[in-house]
């Protein structure tokens, strides 16, 4: 089949929207999205496609996401790949991430879930303790196979290649299906993203400790792939590695990464010597976060995260929701953020006060306060071990922040971990004095210095202090 001008210009606005390249063989099926994409729209094809080129039609490019991907995956699909993630990258990685206890991996083009929920099974699996934070996250251009990942219930085709052992230890049959373990939801989460357009945050240099992206740059254009491999590599910490397709090649000698060859595959690994300009000492415990000086003292007026405090210290929730909501712009502070999961939390929105969460740490990923709130959330959703996690992070960003030692403590004391548990309180005693105000406003559950500084002395005569 030929292709008519409108096919033909169809084609190079998606090149340029998405990043997407068709060959002469996709004309039929492009044809055909085109007509079914002008019906619904109920555009003539000339003005749809003016409308398209002019680059601010985001629902339409989702609509053509979907209709334009291919989803086949499974887990533990082409498991060469993930035997050397299991038994070379993970073990090197975590070594190399002791200190910080923290394990950051990414999923370009995750379809449905399985690839990234695959990740974050073995680096569980992997992990020496319980206290280690893992992340996957996933990308996908489509909302309705990432609405699909989010719901993590997959079809015995789906675990056709996944190892009868894994199998039994992390999903659930149900009615047929099989339900995902909650413990492996909460380390992945997932996102809508076109990989045609930039995010500094995405790729902020050196976060990921592995990035999958596999089977996506052969459908890019030449321009497009050039820059993702760029953005993956430079996200990359040093020594972290990247797998692609086995279709994908960057040739024997990629610009910042070296050829790895186990198991049967190559993989790349992020150049040690070049990752960045200059050697820095490992990271240490963060300062604590200030947080800017009040409107009022720049302006004479109260900002909304000023009056939504207020209304919180009052216990007037739902005002304070909507008040900090109503000033949020389109860049919002962090303190905003963290403001507003607080609030959420406070309304019994667990999901939602973890999404905004999680924002906050793709933001700044040592924000303690913003640990500290993610591990509230996931305390309230029964995720208690990696709720610890977050605390203990929080606790270590922020040596002087009370509330994570109060937290650690009282859960230490539930399970009869006395010991742990006095150390913990007896450590949140002596900062409490110290606390500052907004955090005992943030995380204090309406209690104020008094009332916890009782609250801790009252669950060590409980039993726990010796």
């Amino acid at each position: 089949m030929r292709a008519g001008p409108d096919v033909i210009r169809f084609r190079s606005v998606l090149a340029v929207q998405l990043g997407w390249v068709f060959d002469d063989n996709d004309v039929s099926q492009l044809a055909q999205v085109l007509r079914q994409r002008v019906d619904a729209t109920r555009l003539q094809p000339a003005a749809y496609l003016r409308r398209l080129a002019a680059g601010d039609w985001e629902a339409e490019l989702t609509a053509l996401a979907e209709d334009l991907t291919i989803n086949e995956t499974y887990f533990f699909r082409h498991g060469e790949q993930f035997r050397a993630l299991a038994e070379v990258v993970l073990p090197e990685r975590l070594r190399d991430r002791y200190a910080q206890r923290v394990l950051r991996m990414l999923s370009v083009g995750c379809s449905s879930g399985e690839e990234a929920y695959t990740m974050g099974i073995l680096a569980r699996e992997a992990q020496p303790d319980p206290d280690w934070i893992v992340a996957v996250l996933g990308l996908d251009a489509s909302a309705t196979v990432l609405r699909r990942a989010e719901r993590a219930v997959y079809s015995a085709w789906s675990l056709r290649e996944t190892p009868d052992a894994i199998r039994e230890r992390w999903f659930r049959p149900q009615d047929g299906e099989y339900v995902l373990d909650p413990r492996i939801r909460a380390a992945v989460r997932f996102r809508r993203y076109n990989v045609a357009t930039d995010d500094e945050l995405l790729w902020r240099a050196g976060q990921y400790d592995v990035i999958f992206c596999r089977n996506l740059l052969m459908y890019l254009t030449p321009e497009l792939r050039e820059t993702l491999v760029r953005r993956m590599t430079g996200a990359l910490a040093p020594g972290g590695y990247l797998f692609l397709g086995h279709t994908d090649s960057l040739g024997t000698r990629p610009d910042g990464l070296e050829p790895q060859h186990t198991h049967r595959t190559f993989y790349y690994r992020r150049t040690v010597a070049t990752a960045q300009p200059a050697p820095s000492p490992r990271p240490g415990p963060a300062p604590p976060r200030t947080l800017p000086p009040p409107a009022a003292a720049q302006t004479g007026t109260r900002s909304p995260y000023d009056k939504a405090l207020g209304l919180l210290r009052e216990e007037r929730f739902a005002e304070a929701l909507s008040c900090v909501e109503a000033g949020l712009g389109s860049r919002p502070a962090p303190r905003d953020l963290l403001l507003r999961s607080v609030l959420l939390a406070q309304a019994g929105r667990l999901e939602d006060a973890e999404i905004v969460c999680r924002r906050l740490l793709d933001t700044d990923g040592l924000y303690a306060d913003a640990h500290h709130q993610l591990g509230v959330c996931l305390e309230g959703g029964a995720a208690v071990e990696v709720a610890v996690g977050h605390y203990r992070l929080a606790a270590y960003l922020d040596p002087a922040f009370a509330m994570p030692r109060l937290r650690l403590g009282s859960l230490a004391r539930r399970r009869g971990e006395h010991e742990a548990a006095g150390a913990e309180l007896e450590r949140a005693l002596t900062l409490l004095k110290q606390e500052a105000e907004d955090r005992l406003t943030l995380f204090g559950g309406g209690f104020g210095r008094i009332a916890l500084t009782a609250l801790c002395r009252a669950e060590l005569d409980a039993g726990v202090r010796r």
